[in-house]
């Protein structure tokens, strides 16, 4: 194989690619939302547990009280989070109705000390982001109240109380584990699918637009050309990973093993890339190609995140600095099987180049 034609082949794509505006701006988008990461970061959080974010407010919350009087009402106009008025039920939907309030209470009129569960109707704004932190806000004067009817029921109970003691929650705790579990490990990983895709359009494009008859008349064998195009994806996705790492450490999010996860990222991009031009070698058409790739490509994920040792699960542990040595064992055998399919994808190309011709 003649590196040069490789290495031609590679810049042709590439600036096939920066023609391609639609990529650019995709690309330029990425790095646009990673540079302001910190108010990403807080959107995202609040999704994945509003508890992250509620003590960021220092909003006072109009809701209304209605029904009966009970301990519920003292505890909201003690509480720094709301602004209680007191009126009839109907009166308060309609000004939930038209966002006048936050949320509407109505306490029934049922006695502390009374049999039954007390049952108390609680009505807020569907789909809306202040009503999931009025919600959690609301929630803790809810629990206030029913640590107050247990101990007035205590009488009730027949056994011996036993009190357990339940270390302090961690606050920052959701939002550790939502940046280093879930985003880091989404972001990088983006770039390596997306290249994978990209293969099967660089590869299936010279069959659908019969260019490929154009390419196999020059001395370029077609090895060449797989591997040319090849490596133009390849490239993109360790600038893109580093470009996100960069711009999550500039914004304040200390990420440990920056070089090891570049390493790991590219290899395991590398195996998807591959695995992409054997699928579009073998189908030639962009649509059936695409759709075997995305449903390969869901399957290994599954499969491959069964393993505790996964690629996803060592870049987490590499971003806060938790694993040792042996995750280069793991990048050995990955880059093992991306030259095992490197090695099916030179094969498989000649055998096409010869089939085609």
């Amino acid at each position: 194989m003649n590196l040069k034609n490789v290495e031609i082949i590679a810049k042709k794509e590439l600036k096939s690619l920066a023609d391609e505006k639609t990529i650019i701006l995709a690309i330029v988008l990425q790095l646009f939302i990673a540079m302001f990461s910190s108010f990403l970061l807080i959107g995202l959080a609040s999704m994945y547990n509003p508890d992250s974010i509620s003590s960021y407010s220092n909003v006072k919350y109009p809701v209304a009280y209605t029904g009966e009087p009970s301990e519920v009402l003292t505890y909201l106009r003690d509480s720094s989070d709301f602004v209680v008025y007191e009126m009839d039920l109907s009166t308060a939907v309609e000004a939930l109705k038209e966002r006048k309030l936050s949320a509407v209470l109505w306490m029934p009129d049922t006695a502390p000390d009374y049999e039954y569960p007390v049952k108390i109707t609680l009505y807020t704004i569907g789909n809306d982001i202040q009503s999931s932190l009025v919600n959690v806000k609301l929630k803790q004067i809810l629990l206030k109240y029913e640590d107050k009817l247990r101990e007035i029921r205590s009488d009730r109970l027949n056994g011996e109380i036993v009190d357990i003691k339940i270390p302090a929650s961690d606050p920052s705790g959701d939002f550790y584990e939502f940046v280093y579990g879930l985003l880091i490990p989404l972001l990088l990983f983006m770039p390596a699918i997306i290249s994978g895709a990209l293969i099967i359009d660089m590869i299936t494009e010279e069959y659908q637009e019969s260019t490929l008859e154009t390419l196999l008349s020059t001395p370029i064998g077609f090895s060449e050309v797989v591997w040319g195009k090849t490596a133009a994806c390849f490239i993109l996705v360790p600038v893109q990973a580093a470009a996100w790492l960069t711009l999550l450490m500039v914004n304040g999010i200390a990420v440990a093993g920056f070089i090891p996860i570049l390493l790991h990222i590219s290899v395991a991009s590398l195996v998807i890339i591959l695995a992409g031009a054997i699928i579009a070698l073998k189908y030639h058409e962009r649509t059936n190609a695409q759709f075997v790739f995305s449903a390969a490509i869901v399957a290994v994920i599954l499969i491959f995140l069964a393993f505790p040792m996964n690629t996803a699960n060592i870049i987490v542990r590499l971003s806060v600095g938790s694993i040792g040595s042996e995750h280069w064992l793991i990048l050995g055998i990955i880059l093992a099987i991306a030259a095992a399919l490197a090695y099916i994808v030179t094969g498989y190309s000649e055998k096409m180049r010869a089939k085609f011709i």
